[in-house]
């Protein structure tokens, strides 16, 4: 298969790439690095993309910002960032995907625990991640010419505890690398809508 990852060189989606480069090609869209440049904010930049890589089978997306602060202090702005990014850039690349993406094809987006285990400053990350997760049932409903479309919906990653350790005091983390297996099962197996939740 041909696969696109967004963010692929970031911690998970290097996971992802490992996990399947293996058994099929592997084209890396990302914001700095990487086999090909991206910005999921701008729809421009997104269109050039799928212009340049052509006809796909799988794209996984493993990227996206919000803002994390507290509540009190959290304005219509701060909330925008992760609804300018994280969830309508992965929207976007399924929206314009479709016109790339082979019959049969699949999609991958990226939400995250918080959503059904919050923290202390994690509400926008809640929002966005929770979005995420309803639009791709949804979106499963609707999905033309048998293509598919799931979300992995992973805990903090043991990779990044020594940053965020203080946020997920209780939390179990998991490594990239058996994240990245919620991603394989999601473009190799055969199921849609699906939440894959990894903790």
């Amino acid at each position: 298969m041909k696969i696109i990852i967004i963010g692929g060189t970031g911690t998970i989606g290097s996971a992802v790439a490992k996990e399947l480069a293996s058994r099929h090609t592997v084209i890396i869209a990302a914001y700095r690095q990487g086999d090909l440049h991206l910005d999921i904010t701008d729809p421009t930049s997104i269109t050039q993309m799928y212009k340049t890589v052509g006809k796909f089978d799988a794209l996984i997306a493993t990227t996206g910002n919000v803002h994390f602060g507290a509540l009190t202090e959290m304005t219509a702005e701060d909330y925008q960032i992760g609804l300018h990014s994280k969830l309508m850039g992965q929207i976007n690349l399924v929206l314009q995907g479709l016109a790339s993406i082979n019959d049969a094809g699949s999609f991958t987006l990226t939400s995250g625990i918080l959503s059904c285990d919050p923290i202390r400053y994690g509400s926008s990350a809640a929002m966005v991640n929770g979005a995420l997760d309803a639009f791709v049932k949804s979106a499963a409903l609707e999905m033309p010419r048998a293509i598919r479309i799931n979300v992995v919906s992973p805990s903090v990653l043991t990779e990044a505890m020594d940053k965020y350790a203080d946020y997920f005091r209780g939390f179990e983390s998991v490594p990239a690398a058996r994240v990245a297996l919620a991603y394989s099962k999601s473009v190799e197996g055969a199921q849609t809508g699906q939440i894959y939740c990894v903790k």
